[in-house]
């Protein structure tokens, strides 16, 4: 079911989107060839609950950790633990928090240390690709507009957007309706209204949109073994461009 959200649950919304923007930013200033992903997820945990928050991904599903920490070819759902990051990784860090019982989300792909010109152009088109959707994030248009507008700014610079994994609607459910994917036809799906929130994702690949799990049960790869990039936001959408709450 969709939700239209009240203002007093966007407020909560957006300070639980507050301190997603600022966990990860500090997460961002550790990165650094030597850290090992459980060391990033101890840090997000202690950070997000001493600002207020709750981590809304520890025991989602059975979800493990409090973070995803998905690294070079991992697309999304990567447990963090004792593996050391490398000079030329790209690491993909996804944060959730609950406030007042009600949800954000983002992710970001950093660079750890110096990376491929490559992995920085992925990097790169992955977070303009969600600016190029978002354009279309308004009351009265349809999910399928933001779709289409992101699969073609990604295929036009020679990446590929996953099939597999989509975006969603986000508030008192981690996961609401409706599904979000980054591929698709314009002028389809559902029309947006006023104050539905979604969390919007692109997760592109190097190469093949192609996607497997790995044997963990949650890692999502790429089947080539090329590289994947991630970035998202949740979004408030209004009769204008949509209010991002965390940034």
């Amino acid at each position: 079911m969709i939700t239209i959200k009240s203002e007093a649950e966007l407020d909560s919304m957006r300070a639980a989107g507050r301190i997603v923007a600022m966990v990860l930013k500090e997460l961002e200033k550790l990165i650094q060839p030597g850290i090992t992903t459980k060391e990033l997820d101890e840090f997000a945990e202690e950070y997000i609950i001493k600002n207020g928050g709750i981590p809304s991904f520890k025991g989602l599903y059975g979800y493990p950790a409090s973070i995803c920490t998905s690294v070079n070819d991992e697309v999304v759902h990567g447990i963090p633990g004792m593996r050391r990051l490398e000079d030329g990784d790209i690491i993909s860090i996804d944060v959730g928090v609950c406030v007042d019982g009600l949800h954000a989300d983002a992710a970001r792909t950093f660079a750890v240390g110096k990376i491929s010109n490559t992995a920085r152009f992925l990097i790169k088109v992955t977070e303009e690709s969600f600016f190029e959707g978002i354009k279309n994030a308004v009351a009265g248009k349809r999910v399928g507009d933001i779709s289409n507008s992101i699969q073609r700014y990604v295929e036009s610079r020679g990446f590929s957007v996953v099939r597999d994994l989509v975006g969603h609607g986000i508030g008192r459910k981690f996961h609401e309706s409706p599904q979000v994917p980054n591929f698709g036809k314009a002028g389809v799906g559902i029309r947006l209204i006023k104050n539905m929130t979604l969390a919007v994702e692109p997760m592109v690949n190097e190469g093949s949109y192609k996607v497997y799990t790995d044997k963990d049960g949650w890692t999502v790869k790429t089947l080539d073994g090329k590289l994947s990039a991630h970035y998202e936001n949740t979004i408030i959408v209004t009769e204008g461009l949509p209010e991002i709450i965390t940034l």
